[in-house]
């Protein structure tokens, strides 16, 4: 007997950019007895694929991008006293029995909705072939893009393919890579050569996550796969890898993707690092004094396209409490300046819960290595130099320090009186600009929201990231002179990999990408040793950064990054607890 399966079928929001699949919502449901019959059938139920990437915003503290900025080198936990999740996050360690099984559960949703497409387009007739192979091409990589952070979170997870599969167990990581990889060799292949800025993969983009994809895979478990392997200060990355579907992916093929990309795409840098950031859009670019008067222009700046950003997740102004926070940037909210201060004396950076505040660290090697490099500036906020600025504006501020990242976070503007909704300040402000730039009705209680008001893209893959990954990969220095010309900086004569990872730290920085980076290049152990003994601040006392549960060396030898499998998980019999999680040297009690 054939199963039937049902979907959630899913109706296209439209967005403020253009037409975002990202953002859907449930319409009703569709049975897989007729479906697919048409076009818009698959492009309905792909929608609610895309969906899943917004659903993480509903709970950001348990993703793992989030986890990845703040586990990693260049920032630390931050948050309230109270906030201990954030704290364990940056420590390996663990707060709670399912600190993120929110995360594990949304994702192997997303694997769920990926699975049961893929499996009625390849069976569908009377769709016209190049409609369906688009479909199959996206669904795949949303696919191992799903399972590229569940195995970069908790390492080796049960991979389920089919939606009759009754084995739901942990297998072989390696099976589990070769199926990552496969996925996103398949979508670069069956993608056609056109570029897309509607929020939609395309092929290039696939092309790009093949190259991340392969170098912490091939990075990461080069010497094994056992606990001292993984942690294993030697670099030895594999050059070929066994795909699922039986054949062999080599370097040298992925160099061929990685090349197409940047010479095909159209993809390009965009010509000012900080126009990508959101504080250079027009509210708030001639009131900050950093901006002010430079000539800049955010990239998004009057629903513009964003030539730069490969992949990205969307939002919209449908963000309400009851069904779909997701639809808000929930990272930029946690990201935002620890609260209980004038929004004026944090401006433009708009308030949040105050997680990931930059370790000073970061800034102390950037200055060492590049002292005239203006992403520096660009990327950091220095409060140290800002007269205005209250530490401990919430008294229960931990690890807070001197800086403070700018790209994720939220912005506010000064209101133009269009918004009744203000701060106490003298001066007026709205919380978040995009109340300004994208006026109208807002589903959220009132305009002026900081908590469901933040919409701006997050970008999860640059082409300055594709340009350095073309460097790694051909160690060769050309990648890496186009980024750091656009930084205006001198080119480099000769390629090193010492080289290479200062430039991806410096360009990528507080972009969650560091994270994977010192762990493929088995390098995280002494990276994360800087972290401790740096100036912080506790509740507004100055302090130190000090080692709990044995510091940050120890915690990442017992666990190689991984995160504690969920409990419920381990309950359910699917999947064994990771290394390092299983007695009290693991539990984070506060700082």
């Amino acid at each position: 007997m054939k199963k039937i399966f049902i979907f959630a079928a899913a109706v296209v929001t439209m967005g403020l950019v253009s037409c975002d699949i990202d953002n859907v919502e449930n319409l009703t449901e569709m049975s897989t007895s007729e479906f697919p019959k048409t076009d818009s059938d698959i492009e309905a139920v792909l929608a609610g694929v895309y969906q899943n990437l917004n659903t993480t915003h509903a709970n950001p503290q348990c993703s793992f991008e989030y986890y990845a900025c703040l586990a990693s080198d260049d920032q630390l936990g931050g948050g309230g006293t109270n906030d201990k999740l954030m704290q364990a996050e940056d420590l390996i360690c663990n707060y709670n029995a399912d600190m993120t099984n929110q995360f594990y559960v949304d994702r192997y949703s997303g694997v769920a909705r990926a699975n049961t497409l893929l499996k009625v387009l390849n069976e569908a007739e009377g769709i016209a072939e190049d409609v369906k192979n688009k479909g199959i091409a996206e669904a795949k990589y949303l696919r191992a893009f799903y399972y590229y952070e569940l195995a970069s979170m908790y390492g080796n997870v049960p991979l389920i393919t089919d939606p009759e599969q009754e084995n739901n167990n942990q297998g072989d990581v390696a099976t589990l890579w070769g199926q990552i990889l496969q996925d996103l060799k398949d979508a670069c292949d069956l993608l056609p050569a056109e570029t897309r800025h509607d929020g939609r993969v395309d092929k290039y983009t696939a092309e790009a996550m093949l190259g991340r994809a392969w170098l912490f895979y091939t990075g990461m478990y080069g010497n094994g796969t056992s606990i001292s392997d993984l942690t294993s200060t030697t670099y030895s990355p594999l050059q070929s890898v066994t795909l699922a579907g039986g054949g062999t992916l080599t370097k040298q093929d992925v160099i061929g993707y990685i090349d197409d990309c940047v010479d095909n795409s159209g993809y390009k840098l965009v010509d000012d690092f900080r126009n990508l950031w959101a504080y250079t859009n027009r509210y708030v670019v001639n009131d900050y004094a950093y901006t002010a008067g430079k000539g800049l222009k955010w990239v998004e700046d009057d629903n513009a396209t964003n030539p730069e950003a490969m992949f990205a997740i969307k939002f919209n102004k449908l963000a309400s409490w009851q069904t779909t926070i997701g639809y808000a940037n929930g990272i930029a909210l946690h990201f935002g300046v620890r609260g209980g201060q004038d929004v004026g004396k944090t401006f433009p950076f708009g308030q949040g819960w105050g997680a990931g505040p930059v370790a000073p660290n970061l800034v102390n090697d950037w200055k060492a290595a590049e002292p005239n490099d203006m992403r520096r500036d660009a990327s950091i906020q220095d409060w140290s130099t800002n007269t205005t600025y209250t530490k401990g504006g919430w008294a229960d501020f931990v690890q807070e320090t001197d800086f403070y990242s700018k790209k994720w976070s939220p912005i506010c503007a000064k209101n133009d009186g269009s918004v009744s909704s203000i701060s106490k300040d003298e001066t007026p402000y709205v919380f978040c600009f995009e109340t300004l730039m994208y006026p109208g009705n807002w589903d959220v209680s009132g305009e002026n929201n900081f908590q469901l008001s933040n919409i701006h893209d997050m970008v999860l893959i640059r082409f300055a990231d594709v340009l350095l990954m073309q460097s790694e990969l051909k160690e060769d220095v050309s990648g890496i002179n186009k980024v750091r010309a656009r930084a205006g900086l001198d080119p480099i004569s000769s390629y090193s990999l010492l080289a290479l990872q200062n430039e991806r730290r410096w360009e990528l920085a507080c972009e969650g990408i560091r994270w994977n980076d010192i762990r493929r290049w088995h390098i995280a152990s002494v990276a994360l040793a800087k972290q401790e003994g740096q100036p912080v601040y506790y509740c507004g006392t100055p302090g130190t950064n000090t080692a709990h549960n044995g510091g940050y060396v120890a915690r990442y030898n017992a666990t190689a990054g991984f995160q504690k499998m969920p409990e419920t998980q381990v309950a359910l019999g699917t999947v064994k607890q990771n290394d390092g999680w299983t007695d009290a040297s693991s539990e984070y009690t506060g700082w």
